[in-house]
Protein backbone atom coordinates (compact mmCIF):
# COMPACT_ATOMS: atom_id res chain seq x y z
CA UNK A 1 0.00 0.00 0.00
CA UNK A 2 1.44 3.55 -0.88
CA UNK A 3 0.49 6.70 0.68
CA UNK A 4 -1.46 7.58 -2.09
CA UNK A 5 -3.66 4.45 -1.58
CA UNK A 6 -3.66 5.08 2.17
CA UNK A 7 -4.70 8.54 1.86
CA UNK A 8 -7.78 7.35 -1.15
CA UNK A 9 -8.97 4.98 1.21
CA UNK A 10 -9.21 7.15 4.17
CA UNK A 11 -11.56 9.63 1.87
CA UNK A 12 -13.42 6.57 0.96
CA UNK A 13 -13.68 5.44 4.47
CA UNK A 14 -14.86 8.59 6.15
CA UNK A 15 -16.45 10.34 3.34
CA UNK A 16 -13.84 13.39 3.23
CA UNK A 17 -12.69 14.78 0.49
CA UNK A 18 -9.23 13.34 -0.77
CA UNK A 19 -7.99 16.85 0.14
CA UNK A 20 -9.15 16.63 3.79
CA UNK A 21 -7.99 13.39 3.73
CA UNK A 22 -4.47 13.69 2.66
CA UNK A 23 -4.20 16.50 5.31
CA UNK A 24 -5.17 13.76 7.84
CA UNK A 25 -2.70 11.27 6.22
CA UNK A 26 0.06 13.85 6.49
CA UNK A 27 -0.66 15.39 10.21
CA UNK A 28 -0.78 11.30 11.44
CA UNK A 29 2.84 10.81 9.37
CA UNK A 30 4.66 14.15 10.31
CA UNK A 31 3.58 13.71 13.84
CA UNK A 32 5.26 10.24 14.29
CA UNK A 33 8.54 11.80 12.40
CA UNK A 34 8.74 14.78 15.20
CA UNK A 35 7.94 12.10 18.04
CA UNK A 36 10.94 9.87 16.54
CA UNK A 37 13.36 13.35 15.98
CA UNK A 38 12.62 14.16 19.77
CA UNK A 39 13.66 10.20 20.35
CA UNK A 40 10.26 9.64 21.71
CA UNK A 41 8.55 6.27 21.54
CA UNK A 42 5.68 5.41 19.73
CA UNK A 43 3.44 2.55 20.58
CA UNK A 44 0.18 1.73 18.52
CA UNK A 45 -1.88 -0.74 20.63
CA UNK A 46 -2.35 -3.69 18.71
CA UNK A 47 -0.35 -2.54 15.62
CA UNK A 48 3.61 -2.46 17.10
CA UNK A 49 5.99 0.27 17.97
CA UNK A 50 8.60 2.44 16.64
CA UNK A 51 11.38 3.41 18.57
CA UNK A 52 15.11 4.83 17.69
CA UNK A 53 17.67 2.42 18.28
CA UNK A 54 21.47 3.96 18.26
CA UNK A 55 24.48 2.29 17.48
CA UNK A 56 27.79 2.50 18.09
CA UNK A 57 30.72 3.27 15.48
CA UNK A 58 32.77 0.29 13.86
CA UNK A 59 35.20 -0.43 11.73
CA UNK A 60 33.64 -1.37 8.28
CA UNK A 61 35.16 -2.44 5.06
CA UNK A 62 34.36 -1.19 1.54
CA UNK A 63 33.38 -4.58 -0.35
CA UNK A 64 34.54 -3.39 -3.72
CA UNK A 65 38.18 -1.80 -2.76
CA UNK A 66 38.47 -3.99 0.69
CA UNK A 67 39.56 -0.22 2.17
CA UNK A 68 38.90 -0.35 6.10
CA UNK A 69 36.51 2.73 7.03
CA UNK A 70 34.99 4.24 9.90
CA UNK A 71 31.74 4.35 10.33
CA UNK A 72 29.80 7.16 12.97
CA UNK A 73 27.62 6.46 15.25
CA UNK A 74 23.90 6.72 14.06
CA UNK A 75 20.43 6.53 15.30
CA UNK A 76 18.14 4.07 13.41
CA UNK A 77 13.95 4.30 13.35
CA UNK A 78 13.08 0.31 14.31
CA UNK A 79 9.74 -0.74 14.07
CA UNK A 80 8.34 -3.73 16.25
CA UNK A 81 5.29 -5.51 15.65
CA UNK A 82 2.19 -5.78 18.22
CA UNK A 83 1.20 -8.99 19.63
CA UNK A 84 -1.83 -9.26 17.91
CA UNK A 85 -0.85 -8.06 14.33
CA UNK A 86 1.55 -10.83 14.22
CA UNK A 87 -1.25 -12.70 15.43
CA UNK A 88 -3.38 -12.09 12.73
CA UNK A 89 -0.60 -12.51 10.29
CA UNK A 90 0.48 -15.76 11.33
CA UNK A 91 -3.71 -17.18 11.45
CA UNK A 92 -3.39 -19.29 7.92
CA UNK A 93 -0.22 -20.24 8.87
CA UNK A 94 -0.30 -24.21 9.39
Amino acid sequence: MTKADLINLVSEKTGITRVKAETVVNTIFDSMVDALLKNDRIEIRGFGSFVNREYGSYKGRNPRTGEVINVGEKKLPFFKVGKELKEDINKNIE
